[in-house]
């Protein structure tokens, strides 16, 4: 399994998203610091979910670092996300 599967899986069962969008960016990043030298080290996250709603945005990131605590304390070096609720998904 990928990192990014990883990433689907874990949010799709944790959050039960709307929509859910990875875009991995690490080739974007290679030869940075914290770039893995084969990849899935950077990843954009775009999350709708109607858990979201009526929270603030830190308390919409910290549910999604939650999630994926293990990625994050592992490969995944930086995390670009958006998390939306529904009707903020314009």
């Amino acid at each position: 399994m990928t990192v990014a599967d990883s990433i689907r899986a874990k949010l799709t069962r944790g959050l039960t998203p709307t929509r859910l969008e990875i875009e991995d960016d690490s080739e974007r990043h290679r030869g940075h610091g914290g770039a893995h030298p084969d990849g899935e080290s950077h990843f954009a996250v775009t999350v709708v979910c109607e858990g979201f709603s009526g929270l603030p945005k830190v308390a919409r990131h910290r549910m999604v670092h939650a999630l994926l605590a293990e990625e994050l304390a592992g490969r995944v070096h930086a995390l670009r996300l958006r998390a939306l609720s529904p009707s903020e998904d314009i």
